[in-house]
């Protein structure tokens, strides 16, 4: 979970486009994010999970 710091600072706009941190809108963490859903992969994996996600199914072969 990341701080409120954190998370204030990442939404500003900052000086360079490549200092653009983007962060997960449901937990706030920066690693393992998913731009297509804009979650991070464990957000993304509980909510597919609990069918949550439009379009996303749980594979098996």
């Amino acid at each position: 979970m990341a701080t409120e710091a954190k998370i204030v600072k990442s939404k500003k706009k900052s000086k360079y486009s490549s200092r653009i941190v983007r962060r997960c809108w449901r937990c706030g963490r920066a690693r393992g994010y998913m731009r297509d859903f804009n979650l991070c992969r464990i957000c993304f994996r509980e909510l597919a999970n609990n069918g949550q996600i439009p379009g996303i199914t749980k594979s098996s072969w």
